[in-house]
């Protein structure tokens, strides 16, 4: 099935698309190191991070993944759980909620909507699964481009918070 007028396919991913994320993920460090944004997610390739592989084998075994496609190569990826990092100093939601956990594009298509497609799959997934909220955190450093983002695709900022260091911001989706 097309999911946009790029012929992009969104399909459920699984652990054999572990080495895709991973590349992606390592070509994103890279594409921000390249910006001047080395404090997002540092300077050391995802893929070579301590835990970083084991974190992308369990998103792709214990969580629901989906995998974004353009003529059969993966263009991007998206990670629904049910709540968020139980690292992160986030307030539990008073209510079910179905949380993004990875939201990642490979930068070589960007523009294509990439991103936005795989929220919107997010959306139609939480209301899929009879839930109404769905929460994502992300970077609120730099210009605040990226809490910007998913403003922009329908979040509203909700709690902001410290994880050492880096800035955050949650934010949060009604799917009904």
């Amino acid at each position: 099935m097309d999911d946009n007028a790029h012929g992009m396919r969104i399909r459920p991913g699984g652990p054999a698309d572990a080495p895709a994320i991973l590349a992606m993920l390592d070509s994103a460090v890279a594409w921000m190191n390249a910006r001047g944004n080395t404090e997002q997610w540092g300077t050391t390739p995802y893929s070579r991070i301590p835990g970083g592989v084991a974190r992308i084998d369990q998103y792709t075994t214990e969580m629901s993944p989906f995998v974004a496609e353009l003529d059969g190569t993966p263009v991007g990826a998206l990670v629904l759980d049910t709540g968020p990092s139980p690292k992160m100093p986030i307030p539990p939601a008073d209510e079910p909620e179905l949380y993004i956990r990875l939201l990642v594009s490979d930068r070589a298509h960007a523009g294509l909507g990439i991103g936005a497609a795989l929220l919107a799959r997010a959306v139609a997934e939480t209301r899929r699964a009879g839930v109404e909220l769905l929460r994502v955190d992300c970077w609120a450093g730099g210009g605040g481009e990226l809490v910007a983002y998913y403003e922009r695709n329908g979040f509203t900022p909700t709690d902001r918070f410290l994880s050492g260091t880096w800035p955050g911001q949650v934010l949060a989706r009604r799917a009904g």
